[in-house]
């Protein structure tokens, strides 16, 4: 049999960098962010270079605040929502920092956790950075309409996260937190096709691959005090807990999602939640990595959730698979 769980060694959380837009400077984490700017362009005069010039700040920050520069570190993984992951490897193209560019949909986050803890884990590289991004305004037009279009969202929609969120991997002693278990998510087809619901359709998957990490390794959903999906949203996180209860799994209460977190769903227009790649990372290296740190939290769960489609596949009308990937934060 296939073991489901990754274990890790030595494989700590450095530093951490948040940069956000508007809208998550009025939501509920905006506390956490190193810097948040009101200028959706950044700057910059189109969105994907908003998106790029976002990033790049993130990693510039926590290199500032680990007091190291791009020389110090071995390996770079990270990824977008955008084309060919334009948004991150822009960032990194004058750095001469090794890079792997990742697509995980909404779960490149977890992803990039996983590669570079596997790639610290082997002493393949000593620090490595991982960090993922999304931008409402790029998403938009490349993922639905040009915002000069005007085009209405249904409740079930989710508001795509203007945030990146960057986390060194290192092994410095000084270090309070450690990331010390994976679990790879597989594809989960739920047949949905409603492109404006991809909670619903991340749900399954969501559900799947927290049922394997339980089942291996023996630990109740109690030893945990934050279960969080990256970006169901409203919808899928109902979803989700009702698959939990079908199979009988009991989390104890533990259970919220990022995207949920992010946002006052009740005074915010963002509909159902957020989303996007931005959304789960900067949940993880803000809120999530603070909790640790402060003592407010001892072992957190962190499932990455991605929605594998694109504009072709919902033109041709095929339903939307997705992933799910686990990784397990613990504060020393």
């Amino acid at each position: 049999m296939r073991n489901e769980i990754l274990h890790f060694n030595n494989v700590f959380i450095e530093n951490t960098s948040c940069v956000g837009g508007k809208k998550e400077s009025e939501g509920p984490l905006s506390a956490y962010f190193d810097m948040l700017e009101p200028d959706e362009y950044f700057g910059k005069d189109t969105w994907e270079k908003a998106e790029s010039e976002m990033n790049t700040r993130a990693v510039n920050f926590l290199l500032s605040k680990a007091k190291l520069d791009y020389s110090d570190i071995d390996l770079s993984c990270g990824g977008d929502l955008l084309n060919q992951c334009v948004a991150t490897s822009f960032v990194l193209k004058n750095c001469d920092l090794p890079y792997l560019g990742l697509y995980g949909a909404c779960s490149t986050m977890a992803e990039s956790l996983i590669i570079g803890a596997v790639f610290k884990s082997s002493n393949f590289a000593k620090r490595v950075l991982c960090f993922a991004s999304s931008h409402f305004c790029s998403a938009e037009k490349q993922y639905r309409f040009p915002l000069e279009y005007g085009g209405q969202r249904t409740p079930t929609s989710q508001s795509t996260v203007t945030g990146c969120g960057a986390i060194l991997l290192g092994d410095s002693e000084k270090c309070r937190v450690e990331v010390k278990e994976a679990v790879v998510g597989k594809i989960v087809d739920s047949g949905v096709t409603d492109v404006n619901n991809m909670g619903a359709a991340m749900a399954e998957a969501a559900v799947d691959t927290v049922i394997r990490y339980f089942g291996e390794s023996n630990l109740s959903p109690d030893a945990f005090d934050i279960i969080a999906t990256g970006d169901l949203g409203r919808e899928g996180y109902e979803l989700a807990c009702e698959l939990f209860k079908r199979k009988k799994f009991e989390l104890f209460g533990k259970y919220t999602d990022c995207g949920m977190l992010i946002y006052d769903l009740e005074k915010q227009d963002v509909h159902a939640g957020g989303s996007g790649c931005g959304c789960s990372a900067v949940v993880t290296a803000g809120y999530f990595y603070d909790k640790l740190i402060r003592g407010e939290a001892k072992e957190i769960l962190l499932i990455g959730t991605g929605a594998l489609l694109n504009p072709n596949t919902v033109f041709q009308k095929q339903s939307i698979p997705a992933v799910a990937h686990l990784v397990r934060l613990s504060a020393r």
